[in-house]
């Protein structure tokens, strides 16, 4: 079993890390564009619109009205690549490996009674699609990745009272994924190509309390559970050196990936200061120490490739987060809502085993928004969201002697726009 091997063949299960989408390690943050406005804050406490099914399910008892939410955020990110060397030399650092790409979401809640309300939500908890150029100097450690993870959440809300209430929802989450990378075991044989693909549908939950401890303060804790997928799909192989010896440059074998999407927290506060000013705070915690190593196994190997294909790990050694946001919203009138945030977001990866698919560091998102209702009825929700990564360093070396190093400087804006219907 050759570790290094993962970085020129695979890494499925880190092509769902996303440096530039709006929440750090592979997590997304684009199920509500009323709350993006806030930068987030007030998540599980806020309860504004039918979104709340993701950010707390208790916080359908405060939805009066039967109503749908729905919407989409569009990611506009970048990457700044410098002071990069490559062996083989060569190779070029363009950067802009992620394309121009949208996140939608949508929400249904219905008010039963007094007590009872119930919902249902469909929404991405994670994703990635990222592309360097052909001719990328990293390619041997990462070139192509695309994943979705696709969740229904049903979900049922209950009031005790006009202070406290609970919700719970299980969550069916179906995750794809595809990666592409250039393989070359030795500098006289071409490069070859892998290409893997594989799929799983698994359970989870969320469940969520929301407090009101006074007439004016609203406290809200959410638990996102952890969900374990067992993605089964295929590994393709067309290799140059296989060419050289007289086989088939396309080989195929059944592959199987193991891997568990964090559990996380979230607590936030919601302040009423006026009938104008409302105050937003919140902290995130996620157990991304689940993280540890990338295990790929591959069934139909020929032993003369069974050291190369059959079993590829590589470490990864993430560790748990911590996100804090702070947010205000400001209601200038009647029709009018205007909304602004600010979040810090910690990376989960080290310096040891940073690559090119994965090359974060900490982050700031600085986040505007409004809403307008030009009815009670409706709604309509926009907001915007700027993002700054620290200057972070990839430095990649295999047992063949290939190498990347290069310091990253990542940056996105989000642009997301929304509307909610009252019935």
């Amino acid at each position: 079993m050759k570790k290094t091997m993962l970085k020129t063949t695979l890494g499925l299960a880190l092509s769902f890390a996303s440096t530039q989408l709006l929440a750090a390690g592979f997590a997304l943050n684009e199920q509500s564009i009323s709350g993006m406005g806030t930068g987030f804050a007030g998540r599980s406490s806020a309860a504004d619109d039918a979104s709340t099914v993701f950010g707390n399910p208790a916080g359908m008892s405060r939805l009066k009205r039967e109503q749908v939410t729905g919407g989409a955020t569009l990611i506009d990110a970048h990457s700044d690549i410098s002071h990069a060397s490559a062996s083989p030399n060569g190779g070029t650092n363009k950067g802009d490996m992620v394309p121009l790409i949208a996140v939608p979401m949508g929400f249904y809640v219905k008010p039963v009674n007094e007590q009872w309300a119930v919902g249902v939500g469909v929404y991405a908890p994670f994703g990635l699609v990222a592309d360097y150029e052909n001719g990328f100097a990293g390619k041997y450690f990462g070139s192509k990745s695309e994943v979705q993870v696709i969740t229904l959440q049903p979900t049922v809300s209950y009031a005790f009272n006009d202070k406290l209430s609970i919700g719970f929802g299980p969550t069916f989450n179906h995750i794809e994924g595809t990666l592409e990378s250039k393989l070359s075991l030795t500098q006289a044989a071409p490069d070859g190509d892998v290409h893997i693909k594989g799929s799983d549908t698994a359970l989870g939950y969320n469940f969520g309390i929301l407090a009101q401890l006074t007439d004016s303060t609203r406290v809200g804790l959410t638990y996102h559970s952890k969900v374990e997928y067992k993605l089964e799909g295929h590994t393709k192989v067309s290799y140059g050196l296989l060419a050289m010896a007289g086989q088939n440059t396309d080989q195929k074998y059944d592959a199987s990936l193991e891997v568990t999407t964090p559990e996380s927290v979230d607590f936030s506060v919601t302040h009423a200061l006026n009938d104008q000013w409302t105050l937003y705070a919140g902290s995130t915690w996620t157990r991304w120490s689940r993280l540890k190593e990338i295990s790929v196994k591959n069934s139909g190997v020929p032993g003369a490739l069974a050291g190369q294909f059959g079993e590829i790990t590589e470490n990864q050694n993430w560790h748990d987060t911590w996100a804090h946001a702070i947010g205000a919203s400001y209601q200038l009138n009647k029709q009018w809502v205007l909304r602004t945030g600010l979040s810090i977001d910690q990376s989960p990866t080290n310096n040891a085993d940073r690559s090119p698919r994965i090359p974060t560091g900490d982050r700031k998102i600085l986040s505007l928004g409004a809403g307008w209702s030009p009815t009670d009825d409706l709604t309509i929700d926009v907001a915007y969201s700027y993002l700054k990564e620290e200057s972070v360093k990839v430095n990649n070396r295999n047992e063949r002697g290939q190498a990347y190093n290069a310091e990253y400087q990542n940056r996105a804006n989000g642009f997301g726009v929304g509307a909610t219907y009252r019935f």
